[in-house]
Formats: structure tokens, sequence, C-alpha cells
């Protein structure tokens, strides 16, 4: 039988380990925190550079450019794709239109749920040339937002935009292309 005075003894070593260990598991904590904390704008860069984006925020300098002049002189012929990632069709309603730089125009996208539950999906665009990209200004797009099909159903989805006369003069033809996929797994029905 151990007397108090030996229990406290044996029981001195194990609450420094104790102590210790509790230390190692905060330091832990706080680095996961902190390392959750960095991921959405290191995500976000990563999607910058790169060119991907997943969620396309509505341009904040649209607002400042919509009211320049339109420029008759050119003409730029915009090409419209449409990739399905998952059970639909999606579409464009037309193949291409030409528009003058800085004259707002609108394209509408089909997209129809094939299946009969509800799903989550998302439109990522896509530009070429790749240079295009920051002269595409879009007013209001389908892609800003995650969209929810119902069951078997069908929408058609505006796409308002303009060309920036800072256009390249080069550039004659832009292809936007969407790819439209499933996010999150399939959405709960709901009811």
């Amino acid at each position: 039988m151990q007397t108090p005075q030996q229990h406290e003894i044996q029981e001195g070593p194990v609450r420094k380990l104790n102590a210790r260990m509790l230390g190692k598991l905060l330091v832990v904590a706080v680095m996961m925190f902190g390392f959750g904390y960095a991921l959405i704008p290191v995500y976000k860069k990563i999607c910058e550079i790169t060119g991907i984006n997943i969620l396309t925020p509505k341009d904040a300098t649209v607002e400042e450019v919509a009211n320049t002049q339109v420029d008759k002189s050119r003409t730029i012929t915009i090409e419209f794709d449409g990739n399905a990632q998952g059970p639909w069709r999606f579409r464009p309603t037309v193949a291409s239109m030409q528009v003058h730089p800085g004259e707002m125009a609108q394209v509408v996208y089909e997209v129809v749920n094939t299946q009969p539950r509800a799903i989550d999906a998302q439109a990522i665009p896509s530009y070429a040339p790749q240079q295009a990209a920051a002269h595409f200004k879009k007013m209001e797009c389908f892609c800003f937002k995650q969209q929810t099909m119902g069951p078997n159903e069908a929408k058609q989805m505006p796409v308002v935009f303009f060309i920036d006369p800072a256009l390249p003069r080069d550039v004659k033809t832009i292809t936007l292309s969407y790819t439209f996929f499933e996010v999150a797994g399939p959405a709960k029905n709901p009811g």
C-alpha cells in the first residue's frame, strides 16, 4: 500500500506530461484554426492566378464602364458554348452574335434537369482568347451564384454583358464557354 507521499511523488511526473501534452494540443488547435482562416484568401489568389473561378463575383467596375460610348467602327463576334458535367442538358439559345464594343447584349442559356431529384449546380465561365476575359463585362449572369434545379425542371438563364472598348483591336472573335456541374452532391428534395 502506498503512502500519500509516495502517491504524490509518482503523480508529479504525470502532471508535467499532461501539462506538456495540453500545451502541444493547444498549439496544434491554434495552428489548425489559422490554417483554415488562411485558406480562403490563398484559394482566391490561386483561382485568380490560374484563371479558374468557382464563384464568379459580379464585376465591381461594371457601373463605371457601362456608360461608355459604343464603338460602331468595330464589330466583335461572340461565340457561345455550354458544357454539361452532370445529369442535365445545357446549351446557349444562339451559337453566336455580333456586338459593338460598349454595346449591351444578352444571351440566354437553357438548362434542363433530367433527373427526378433536385440538384444544386454551378456554372464556371471561360474565355478564348484568354486576354478577352478582362474585357468581357457581365452585368447579370447565372454564374454569380449556385443554381438549384428542381426535379425535371427547365430554366432559361440570361447573361447580360458588354465588351469593354479597350479590347485590343486584333481580337475579332471571343468565345464564352460555360461548364455547368453539380456541386455538393444531390440536393435534398423539398417537403
